[in-house]
Formats: C-alpha cells, structure tokens, sequence
C-alpha cells in the first residue's frame, strides 16, 4: 500500500520530503506519494519571529492526526520543543551542514562587504551576531524561500549586497556553487536543529514507526536533543536570539558530544557562549545542563531585556 507522506508546497519542502521519501522506498520498498498541505506560515509575509513557534507544523500535524497523511518532514528547527502527546518522531535522517552561509554579489566574503553594505536575512540569531561582529554594515530583515532570497543578490532586480542563510536548505536545491562563504560557527553560531529533518507519524502507528526507523541516524539524532534540549530548558519567557551546535565525535572511551551554545542581546553587544561534552546517552541531558550553565552565567538578562 502506498504512504501518503505529508509536505509543504515549497521547492525545498518538496525537495527535502522527496529524498526522504526516495530513501525510504529504497530501505524498505514501500512506494510513497507527496501531499501537499498549506500551512499559516506560508500563506503570511510577516516575519518568523512574530507568527510564533510551530506555525510551519500545525497544518501538517492536523492533517497526522485527522488521516488525512501517514506521516510527515518537518524542517526539525521548525518544531516546537515540547512532545506531542499523539505523535512520534520515529527517523532523524542524517543532517545537512548546519553551518550558516554566505551569498554575496561579486563572490564576496562577510569581510569583505565594504561598510555599509546591505545584507539581509529573516532570523532574529543572524540579525544580533552580524551585529555583535562590528562590521558596520546594514543588516535588513527579509523572509522568503530561498530562490527568492538569493534573487535579491544575484538576480536582475538585486537590491541587497548580500544574504545569510541556511547552507543546508542551498545545498539540497543544487546552488551550493553560489555560496560566497561558509560562516565559521564561532562567528555565526546555527540555531538549534538547523540542516536537520524530522519524520513524523501518528504515536499509536507502531507498525510505520518500525518502517520508518530505517531512515534514522542515531549520531544526528543524538546532536539535535542535545541542542533542543538547551532551547527546551531556555525557552521559556524567551525571545533573545539563541543559538546552539552540537557535534558528535569519537573520543578515548567511545563516542562524545560537544555542545556549544549561545544567547545575545538582539543589538549584537551582549552574548553569553558556553559548551558542555558528555555522552550520547546523555543528550537531553547535556543540553539542559549547557542551559542552566547559561542562566546562571546572565543569560536570563539578555532574555528579559527581549520581552
């Protein structure tokens, strides 16, 4: 029987579900077709930060639990923290580059920008460490798919000298050659999740959640509680920019995680960055405690002084 697999309508919605779907026929030799289903975020221009957490999922997570899909891709990042009480992440495949990246006219650098330059992305965590680097430069907040965004650089009614934004969403749509520079995460730190995916379906539907676990990658997995679990932990009363990376790496008695994490003021002069290690065992864990190391270090003021 044919999988309805659940998907925003965008290019890189359909793109990221296609390859999950591709790779999960391959596994198991289960054909899957695409739903697509429109959710409040696509079908608003104001910006991410003011619609709210969850509003590119609630749609899809409806259609879940109605049946009208089987299950569903979410960009992980765009998941709220907290469990759904009827749903399941059943795979976390393996991620994309997390890094931030650079799109700049004339193959420029972030340093080379002369000052002044206009350069543009939608996330309030882009917007306070482009700020916190002291390059003088006029950072304008945008929204939009990528095609449309790096329009804005490279196409012929370019307005703005350059644009920030996820590398892995540019590499899945086949444009990673227009990538002008990498950001380095110690000056552009990810958000949480970033370049990962989530495969959802239905808590009771043990039978797909078996299926499905053929698609997960437990080291990416392992990265991605770690880093939510910091936001989780963070999150409430929250709305500073917060950023996090978690890698994982063979150490001298097995497998470690090494997190970092960051909260800066929104105008860039303030930040408090932290790592914790441990084990993947103990992700959740990690990233709750690197949480706690950052309150008791101030981060509560920097939060505060968002609100």
């Amino acid at each position: 029987m044919t999988l309805r697999l659940g998907t925003r309508g965008s290019t890189l919605a359909l793109t990221q579900s296609q390859m999950v779907a591709d790779a999960l026929t391959a596994a198991t030799g289960r054909p899957v077709e695409l739903v697509r289903i429109v959710t409040p975020g696509d079908r608003s221009d104001a910006p991410v930060a003011q619609l709210g957490v969850g509003v590119f999922v609630s749609a899809l997570r409806d259609a879940l639990l109605a049946g009208e899909i089987d299950f569903a891709v979410h960009s992980y990042k765009d998941l709220p923290t907290g469990e759904h009480p009827r749903l399941h992440i059943a795979a976390v495949p393996p991620r994309e580059d997390p890094r931030d990246a650079l799109i700049a006219r004339d193959g420029l650098t972030l340093a080379e920008l002369p000052p002044g330059s206009s350069i543009g992305t939608g996330a309030v965590r882009r917007i306070a460490q482009l700020r916190a680097l002291g390059l003088d430069l006029q950072v304008t907040p945008i929204r939009g798919n990528v095609d449309s965004r790096i329009a804005r650089v490279l196409g012929p009614e370019a307005d703005l000298d350059a644009v920030v934004l996820a590398r892995a969403g540019v590499a899945r749509l086949g444009r990673s050659a227009e990538i002008t520079e990498t950001l380095d995460p110690m000056l552009m730190l990810p958000a949480p999740a970033q370049g990962a995916l989530a495969v959802e379906c239905r808590a009771d539907d043990t039978d797909l959640i078996e299926l499905l676990s053929a698609l997960d990658h437990a080291p990416t997995r392992a990265a991605v509680l770690a880093e939510r679990s910091m936001l989780a932990t963070l999150e409430a009363g929250c709305s500073a920019p917060v950023a996090a990376h978690a890698e994982v790496a063979e150490g001298d008695d097995g497998d470690e995680i090494y997190l970092r994490g960051a909260v800066i003021s929104p105008d860039g002069v303030r930040a408090i960055r932290l790592s914790r290690t441990g084990t993947p065992a103990g992700a959740a864990e990690i990233g709750k405690a690197l949480a706690i190391d950052l309150l008791d270090a101030g981060a509560d003021t920097l939060m505060g002084s968002t609100e």
